[in-house]
């Protein structure tokens, strides 16, 4: 299994230089050269298999036996998945009228990216101690990839997390989760601007070949194909559960499931359209805020941000930038690198692109979307609570929406997919008037000490910030070098 560019520039990479990279040089994302197909026989003995079992399937089409063994492998996905606070680290909850909510956050920051941000970070820290080596983490967050980043990361000898947050437009337990670990390899800023302005001097940073190589520097985000790859075991996992795979007789066409998606950065809509490239029929919704890039390139082939990011109830899918569509871009042109390349530098440089009228048919085939709005979002929360006395997060009541707008044929079974725990969005909870009780760690983090540096709004704030972060890696390496600390307790 070797990996390319999405935009054509690198062949031949094997995971573990994938994983080590983020951005490819060329600007593009990783994916791999060919992508497996599973067969009916495969799927249906892989039914009833727990969710860690399924990841530890699914990694292994894509990370070759010689690069980590099979046990080691499993070995690793096993201890990345302990800490979770239900036996099966994920649940399915069967609520009234055939509306079955996966619920993927019951790891420690309480949001789905704990489950592919832990393994990661043990693949990570596997070939870091292979090899006697460091590497310096650099991750944007939209809320909860840089808690779950310096959750899954605080304390490893080989790592050090930079995590670069939009200040004022997360929660408080989100923010939280980030400022109140104390570890000396875990390092915060708070940025003046959107996750979107984080990303532009991040994306230069990983630019720089020569930081990149001098100080190991490597991305959590879903850019790296580490995450999206784990994350394939979500709507595998959903697959095998919901959709009555099992009683299909031999020989006959599997049955489809449909996934309803909250989609910010695209990253797990991307995921469950590798899973239906694979051979799982998957009918894809990808659900979004009034942050409606993605609804208005599948309608309309409109690829366009607007002139500001909105600022939601749902403030993890607030992004204008879904970079992963490249991934699904890619995909659709039959891996036409010039083609791809051609559309993202458009797009980064003008914040625009209409999509050729063949690119938005076929991913107007691919991909179902809707946008949800504030009220909407409420009011999805009081009727969920209404009907099944169970309380959404506003993330998952974007994609619940769906539920109560679209009725669907008994034969279709449908998932919708449940990012965050509403402990992380009491604002969301209280305003839908519900109360919801805040777990105990919850509860423990207002007495936490914080510790995080400011990024300033200046009038030249994007390469300011780049020269911040930039002298703050460079640091850090010198201080591993010497066996020091960064921060004196």
């Amino acid at each position: 299994m070797l990996y390319c560019s999405t935009r054509g520039g690198v062949h031949g990479w094997d995971f573990k230089d994938v994983l080590f990279s983020g951005f490819a040089p060329d600007g593009g994302m990783f994916m791999p050269e060919s992508v497996p197909v599973l067969s009916p026989e495969t799927l249906r003995s892989w039914r009833g298999l727990s969710y860690s079992q399924l990841v530890v399937d699914v990694s292994s089409l894509f990370i070759p036996a010689q690069l980590i063994p099979r046990d080691h492998l499993e070995a690793l996905v096993l201890k990345a998945l302990s800490g979770f606070s239900v036996p099966e680290v994920v649940r399915t909850a069967r609520l009234r009228d055939g509306l079955s909510v996966l619920e993927l956050f019951h790891g420690a920051t309480l949001a789905f990216k704990d489950l592919a941000m832990s393994c990661t970070v043990h693949f990570t820290d596997y070939f870091l101690q292979k090899d006697k080596r460091r590497a310096v983490v650099l991750v944007g967050t939209s809320g909860d990839t840089g808690g779950s980043a310096i959750h899954s990361s605080k304390g490893l000898p080989g790592l050090d997390v930079l995590v670069v947050y939009p200040q004022g437009r997360i929660t408080a337990v989100q923010e939280k989760h980030m400022v109140s670990c104390l570890e000396d390899n875990v390092h915060v800023f708070a940025a003046a601007g959107s996750s979107d302005d984080i990303e532009q001097p991040l994306r230069r940073l990983f630019a720089d070949q020569d930081l990149v190589s001098s100080h190991g520097l490597m991305s959590l985000n879903s850019v790296n194909w580490s995450r999206v790859m784990v994350q394939i075991a979500h709507f595998l996992y959903a697959y095998l559960e919901l959709s009555g795979v099992e009683s299909a007789a031999e020989g006959a066409e599997l049955p489809e499931l449909e996934v309803v998606v909250p989609t910010g950065g695209a990253g797990n809509i991307t995921a469950a359209y590798i899973l239906k490239v694979m051979g799982v029929p998957l009918r894809l919704v990808a659900m979004v805020n009034s942050n409606d890039i993605v609804h208005r390139a599948v309608t309309s082939g409109d690829f366009s941000m607007a002139s500001s990011v909105a600022r939601t109830l749902a403030p993890a899918i607030d992004i204008q930038d879904p970079y992963n569509l490249e991934r699904i871009f890619w995909l659709l042109l039959d891996k036409d690198g010039a083609s791809v390349k051609t559309i993202m530098e458009e797009f980064q440089r003008s914040h625009q692109h209409r999509l050729s009228e063949r690119l938005h048919q076929l991913l107007s085939e691919v991909l179902l979307t809707g946008t949800v709005s504030d009220q909407e979002i409420l009011e999805t929360m009081r009727r969920c609570w209404e009907e099944n006395r169970y309380v959404l997060c506003p993330h998952s009541a974007v994609a619940v929406w769906h539920h109560y707008h679209h009725p669907h044929p008994a034969q279709l079974k449908r998932c919708y997919i449940a990012t965050a725990s509403p402990a992380k969005f009491q604002a969301a909870v209280e305003k839908a008037g519900l109360t919801f009780d805040l777990p105990e760690e919850v509860r423990a983090l207002d007495h936490k000490p914080t510790r995080y540096q400011n990024l300033e709004r200046s009038q030249n704030w994007c390469k300011d910030w780049e020269d911040k972060l930039r002298d703050w890696i460079q640091f850090v390496s010198s201080v591993r070098k010497s066996s020091g600390v960064c921060y004196s307790q």
